[in-house]
């Protein structure tokens, strides 16, 4: 079997028998790489979403070079992907993200002024967005942002955000206001 046979071989099993849901493959086998949802974006505005994703090379690792990676989801346009623009990289819905190599895990912080990091780590065989949601370490499953306005003169009216705890399993949710 060729190299590339095999490694198609190998994506098609870690999909079916992952346990820790679907695996996504991203654009090229070339990349040998893979994406597993963390969290999102939702907004007031419209439906479309910014997903967040934990992208891993072939052995399950994080990609060092780019551990988290984030796009809209169009649902307005039939759920297209698109890449952000660098205007919402840089001023909405982007992060900064450092990688740690010892540990396998990341620490995001985001553009979006949440007022906290964001740690990706593996938690029984799948990657979790961690952070504390109303005084709690949580698992954070969605960020929502309600906004008056268009365009550079849209105005934050409050953010929320919702996960599990981290300890006991229950929902968290925190509303923060500007």
């Amino acid at each position: 079997m060729s190299p590339l046979r095999t490694r198609i071989a190998m994506i098609i099993l870690l999909m079916i028998f992952s346990s820790a849901g679907p695996l996504i493959p991203i654009d090229s086998l070339a990349k040998n790489r893979l994406t597993q949802h963390l969290f999102k974006i939702e907004r007031s505005t419209n439906d479309n979403i910014v997903q967040y994703d934990v992208q891993m090379i072939a052995d399950g690792k994080l990609d060092p070079k780019e551990p988290v990676v984030a796009y809209w989801v169009r649902l307005a346009k039939d759920g297209q992907k698109e890449d952000l623009k660098w205007v919402e990289k840089n001023f909405a819905y982007g992060f900064k993200v450092k990688y740690n190599a010892k540990t396998n895990t990341a620490t995001m912080d985001m553009v979006a002024k949440i007022n906290r990091k964001i740690k990706v780590y593996e938690v029984h065989g799948e990657y979790r967005a961690e952070t504390t949601i109303d005084g709690q370490s949580a698992y954070i499953d969605k960020i929502f942002i309600s906004s008056k306005g268009k365009g550079v003169s849209a105005k934050v009216t409050f953010i929320e955000l919702f996960g599990i705890d981290e300890k006991t399993g229950e929902d968290r949710y925190e509303r923060l206001t500007p």
